[in-house]
This record gives structure tokens, sequence and C-alpha cells, in this order.
């Protein structure tokens, strides 16, 4: 069990009294997400136990709450929603709608499925979860969206929304690449249930996020790619970035079921770890394990996978030009089917699970 912090562990005392006078101050608002134990030790270079104390004295103060799945939020006091929905606020008007009913709107109703989400995760998500947040009948939604598919492709489109692309000016077509997967990735950092709603194989048409591939194409447009290439090329960037992101929920949802943070967590199996490379037949981790500052996180693997796979896509992109420029003056062969290196059938003569786009805007599964 994790002990209370002290007056006398003045660290501890000290790191607490900011995150109170930042609450306090409207700094950190109710329900917004507080500094993580791993943040907490990041900015302020205390260990991993003292930044554990700081939050859980914060909760034992009732400034804070922990969310299984998501983190630590604020939290001032607002009486828990419940399934059987709040107690009344206030009277009816003269058509007998209830005070909360008058006050609702579309943006309220998808603002507060984003506020259950990023606190709860999506599998908290349902309509009458709404409801109960927002402390109107479930049934009143319903006037706003269709349904709980509606609101959901709502809130994405809000969320993509809340992340306005780059300024392209003065960027290469590698530094837009670069600098679209990073908002996106912190879009995913802040909104972890969207890396699981997002999906490749079925794209949902959200036109927000719509416009992050659209971006996305143009910047392959002036490095000199055609269609394919550059829907190919976008299309996984942005699958590496929300594949990456996918861990971040589970991750979030595992540190508050055991109270034990991923560092925490490696550090634990340390033991375990040196008894199987002291049997000899695993050299490369041994020689790993005698490093002292090799960090291995989300944000490690996403840096480091970012930077190889824009590396490979320019590789790609030079040898692309390098065929155009070779091949400019020649004709296509008699009997070219016109296929593309990225939507060859594998040489066993297998079929692959492919969508095929065709005009105007018809989607076909070949599979």
């Amino acid at each position: 069990m994790v002990e209370p912090v002290t007056h006398t562990d003045a660290t501890s005392v000290r790191i607490v009294d900011e995150l109170r006078r930042r609450i306090v101050a409207g700094e950190l608002r109710d329900g917004e997400r507080v500094p993580s134990t791993r943040q907490i030790t990041q900015e302020w270079g205390v260990a991993m136990a003292t930044a554990t104390k700081v939050l859980t004295a914060l909760r034992q103060e009732g400034l804070v709450r922990a969310v299984p799945g998501v983190g630590t939020f604020v939290d001032l006091g607002r009486p828990p929603a419940t399934s059987q929905g709040p107690a009344p606020t206030g009277g009816r008007d003269a058509a007998g709608v209830d005070e909360p009913e008058r006050s609702l709107s579309r943006e309220r109703v998808v603002q507060a499925g984003i506020t259950i989400a990023d606190r709860e995760g999506l599998a908290a998500l349902a309509m009458r979860r709404v409801a109960a947040e927002l402390g109107t009948a479930t049934m009143s939604l319903y006037r706003y969206v269709r349904g709980k598919d509606d609101l959901l492709m709502e809130m994405v489109n809000s969320v993509f929304g809340r992340y306005p692309l780059p300024d392209p000016a003065g960027l290469d077509w590698r530094a837009r690449l670069e600098a679209l997967c990073r908002l996106q990735w912190a879009a995913y950092q802040r909104h972890p249930w969207l890396a699981q709603y997002v999906s490749m194989t079925r794209p949902q048409l959200v036109p927000r996020a719509m416009a992050h591939t659209e971006w996305s194409m143009a910047a392959l447009d002036t490095a000199g790619l055609d269609p394919g290439g550059r829907l190919h090329v976008a299309v996984t960037l942005a699958n590496y970035v929300r594949g990456t992101a996918v861990n971040l929920e589970p991750e979030a949802q595992a540190e508050q079921d055991s109270g034990v943070t991923s560092d925490e967590w490696i550090a634990s199996q340390g033991a375990q770890l040196q008894a199987i490379v002291a049997t000899g037949s695993f050299p490369m981790f041994a020689e790993m394990a005698q490093l002292e500052d090799l960090e291995l996180s989300l944000d490690t693997l996403f840096e480091f996978g970012l930077l190889r796979l824009l590396d490979g896509i320019e590789v790609f992109v030079e040898r692309r030009r390098s065929t155009a420029a070779s091949n400019s003056a020649t004709a296509p062969p008699s009997g070219d089917s016109g296929r593309r290196p990225w939507a060859e059938r594998p040489r066993d003569g297998s079929r692959r699970h492919t969508t095929v786009i065709r005009r105007p805007y018809e989607t076909t599964t070949d599979a």
C-alpha cells in the first residue's frame, strides 16, 4: 500500500502544493487530466515512488480521482451521474420541457460523449450514460444524434477538428508528413479511445479525419508520386500512428487496475531477467541488461519508428522518380495491365483482401 505524503517529505509536499495551486487557480480545470506519475518524474526529477505518493495525496484531499483505463482527473465534487438519472435541477417551461432539455444542443451532446470516453474509455460510452452526464432523459438525445454510431462519428469529427493541420509553408513533403504524424500522435495521447475507434479496413467517412489524408496526399503529390502511391503512403503512415496508439488505453487500464506503472512493472522483472540471461542462451538480452540508460516506451517506439518509416518512404520516392525519369520516353509494353507494384497479387496466386475504389465513389471488396 502506498503511504500518504507527510509534512516531512518536503519534495512530495512541494509538488502536491504546486498541483493544488494549479487546480485552485483553474489552470487544471474540473475534468481535466492531471500529470501522470511519469510526467511528474520528468517535470520535477523525482523517483516514481514519490510521484505515486503525490497523486495519492491529491486523491486523499478529494481534488482528483483515478479513472480505470484512462488516468487521473481533477474532480471538484460534482455529484456522480447514475443510471437512474440525476435529481431534477429545475422546472418545466410552458411546453412541459425540463430545464436540462432546454439547454441541450448537438454540440453539448457530442462534448459529453467525448468527456465520458476521455475519462472512462470507449467501453463506457452509451446513450444512457451520456444522458446521465447531461442530466436529461435518454430519449432527449435522439433529437440531436440518431444513435450511438452517429454520436461516435460526430465525436471523432469534433476531436480531429481540434487539431488544425500544420502550415505547409516552407516545408518539404517529408517535413509535412512528419508534422502531420506528430499532430495525430498528440490527438491519440489526449484521447486514447480514438485509436480504438479508427479503422483501417473499414474507414469511416469523417470529413475532418479525411482532411488529414487529403493533406498527406497533397504533400506526396509534391514528391511526384502517382495517385496509388500517394494513397498507400498516406494510409501506411496513418496506420503506423494509429497502430502504436492502440496501446495507450490498455496500458492506462493496466496501470489503474494494478497501481503499477509500466516502468515499475519492468523494474520488477529485473531479477527474473537476470536469471534468464545468466543461462547464456540470450547474449543480446544479456548485453541489453547491462545498460542503465536504455529506455523503451510507446514514445520512444513512436519516435524511432516514425523516422525509420519516413527514411524508407524517402527511398521509395527517389526510386519512383528515377524509374519515371528513365521511362519518360518509353511507351508501356503491349498488353500492360496497368497494375502497379503495390497492387500486385502474391506470387503464390492467392488473393489479398483489398478495397477497390471505383467511380463514382463505388467501393467493393476484392477478397
